[in-house]
């Protein structure tokens, strides 16, 4: 073989300028998680527990059944496939944050809806089909961006509640309506869909461009004189869309088994049932006291990053001990993790209270 002539012909073909590499983007919410672990003092992980807790988890996944299928699954997810879904999905994605409450369950923020009371997560899907279903449009960007047509008060409507507690954070979250409708109207003309278009089939584009272009999804903070980057309603926004249209049409992207779990306040509970992690007395006597941790505190960081770097954990153990589980990534363990905290709350099981953090981050 004439390497020389090879050379040559490299050289012709692409001038004098070396082969550029391209490299894949990346959220640096795997990174930071594992920085923070690796640099924890309140918060550590048992690998004991985790290698036990992955066959668990999917083995019980398995017996589930649990897939994409899973998320359309409930009764107030929307149904169709269609942009109005996924304008639906970046709404309920927009305001997916701090559902806790300081109330009894007879007077926490609900909703009556469809012959039920939701709380929580699923109050605010509740409302949101029950302000559809009474004509509200508000699901539009363009309704959010008028303040003379959407106002303050017409969204009181929309967010009012069964019960006399008021919904959490309730101007933080009209913020983010405004400043979301201005950004998806100005850039977008009106609907996430056409930011889902300009990620080209990449997840972690797509949360990255949620970032960089809306604030309200910038899930930034600080942790030893480093960034760390969480990014939860950016990740989640993603993969309800994934989830929802089945990895097809707008939920179809190559890369969604880079997208991490969402750190919140629900599935650290399950991992703290399953001892994979494991809090200081200090810190675990602070949460049982119900006592708040400030958003961004070193604590917070800890709880976040740890919940982040134990599903990668198990998420790898699965993989490992059962190579045929290809379709097992971060996302579908923290749907079912999620889901089981729930189960385990509605069932009163004996378990961990979780970390009150108020914030709109999660």
């Amino acid at each position: 073989m004439d390497h020389d002539f090879l050379d040559f012909m490299r050289k012709a073909l692409h001038g004098s300028r070396p082969i550029l590499t391209i490299h894949k983007p990346k959220t640096l919410v795997l990174e930071s998680a594992q920085f923070i672990v690796d640099n924890a003092i309140d918060v550590a992980l048992s690998r004991e527990h985790i290698l036990k807790a992955a066959e668990e988890i999917y083995l019980a996944m398995q017996a589930k059944a649990y897939s994409t299928e899973t998320w359309s699954s409930h009764e107030l997810h929307p149904k169709a496939k269609n942009q109005a879904t996924v304008d639906f999905i970046f709404t309920m994605d927009l305001l997916n944050f701090c559902f806790w409450s300081e109330s009894d369950s007879k007077t926490t923020f609900s909703v009556d809806y469809r012959g039920k009371r939701w709380t929580g997560y699923w109050g605010l899907v509740a409302l949101l089909q029950r302000a559809l279903e009474e004509g509200i449009p508000i699901t539009c960007p363009y309704f959010w961006a008028d303040d003379q047509i959407c106002s303050d008060d017409l969204l009181k409507h929309v967010f009012r509640s069964s019960t006399s507690e008021e919904f959490a954070l309730f101007s933080e979250r009209i913020a983010c309506l405004r400043e979301a409708g201005h950004v998806l109207c100005e850039r977008y003309e009106g609907t996430f869909a056409n930011m889902i278009d300009e990620a080209d089939f990449s997840a972690v584009a797509l949360v990255i461009k949620l970032a960089d272009e809306l604030p309200c999804f910038r899930d930034e903070h600080e942790f030893e004189y480093h960034r760390v980057n969480f990014y939860k309603r950016a990740q989640i926004l993603v993969a309800d869309v994934w989830a929802c249209f089945n990895g097809q049409s707008f939920g179809e992207f190559d890369d969604i088994d880079d997208l991490t779990m969402f750190a919140d306040y629900r599935v650290p509970v399950t991992l703290t049932t399953l001892r994979c992690i494991q809090y200081s007395p200090k810190l675990e006597a602070h949460i049982k006291a119900g006592k708040m941790i400030p958003s961004g505190s070193s604590w917070e960081c800890q709880l976040r990053g740890a919940s982040i770097w134990c599903v990668e954990m198990i998420r790898r153990e699965i993989l490992k001990k059962y190579p045929e589980a290809e379709g097992i990534n971060a996302v579908l363990i923290d749907f079912y993790l999620y889901d089981t905290a729930k189960e385990m709350q509605e069932h009163q099981c004996e378990m961990l209270p979780h970390h009150r953090t108020r914030s709109i981050w999660y």
